[in-house]
């Protein structure tokens, strides 16, 4: 294993995120505590408390993962991008350098940059509303499992796409969607029977779900089951990883 190398690519693109820090990190902090402001405050004071937890608290882990699932796809799809686009792929590609460790050095920044904004979000939430973490451990867990393999996603998104409107597509219209339909500003046990089960399809449900039960003990779907649906999505974007650098799939170009 190259340290050397892992670490150049990964001392690179925290470089890239100081330069660029109001975009990187205040950017999307700001947005999401101006969502607690809306639907914490505003909004939250107004409604029920949700499995004896006020609305306000129940909505931080699902706007933690959506910050942090967007933030970790689109950090390293665009990581991976800019070489192709501007030609210095063909460098690290002729470089003493393995693609496990090309794959090891731009994910490691990706979810570092991810697991700092999650964790700016949380402090600042506690401020902002009542906070109780009952697993922490297992929420750093399921937290850093969310960034790992949405930056996969993202890792492979930023080879798949041929230009950056192809790099906003699945953001825009997959993944935001997804989240908000998985249960970020509900519990989905509120739906009817008929679309609860319609929601068990959707995989981010099951990510919510287990982040959540690490805040407050309870979750709309075995904590089991999410843990395994993290673990498959994973291994899936690993898989996907492997087989685009064995066949060389849109690697250059």
């Amino acid at each position: 294993m190259n340290i050397q190398a892992i670490k150049a690519i990964y001392k690179f693109e925290m470089s890239r995120t100081l330069r660029t820090l109001v975009q990187s990190i205040a950017s999307p902090v700001i947005s999401t505590v101006l969502y607690f402001i809306v639907f914490g405050s505003a909004i939250g004071s107004r409604m029920e408390n949700i499995s004896d937890v006020s609305y306000g608290s129940f909505i931080v882990p699902g706007l933690i993962l959506l910050t942090v699932s967007l933030q970790s796809l689109s950090n390293a799809s665009f990581s991976i991008y800019f070489p192709k686009f501007i030609g210095t792929i063909n460098e690290l590609l002729s470089a003493p350098v393995s693609y496990t460790e090309i794959v090891i050095g731009y994910i490691s920044a990706a979810v570092t940059k991810s697991m700092t904004i999650g964790l700016i979000i949380l402090i600042t939430a506690s401020f902002l509303v009542d906070i109780t973490i009952e697993h922490p451990f297992w929420m750093i867990c399921i937290l850093f499992l969310s960034c790992v393999s949405f930056s996969l996603m993202g890792f492979i998104v930023g080879i798949w796409a041929r230009n950056f409107e192809q790099i906003t597509i699945i953001p825009d219209l997959i993944i935001t969607p997804l989240v908000f339909l998985g249960g970020s500003f509900y519990s989905i046990t509120l739906l009817p029977e008929f679309w609860q089960k319609v929601t068990l399809f959707n995989p981010i449900v099951y990510l919510i779900s287990g982040f959540r039960w690490a805040f407050f003990g309870n979750s709309d779907v075995f904590i089991g089951y999410s843990i395994f649906a993290i673990l498959t999505f994973t291994l899936i974007c690993l898989l996907i990883i492997w087989r685009i650098f064995w066949t060389g799939y849109r690697i250059k170009n």
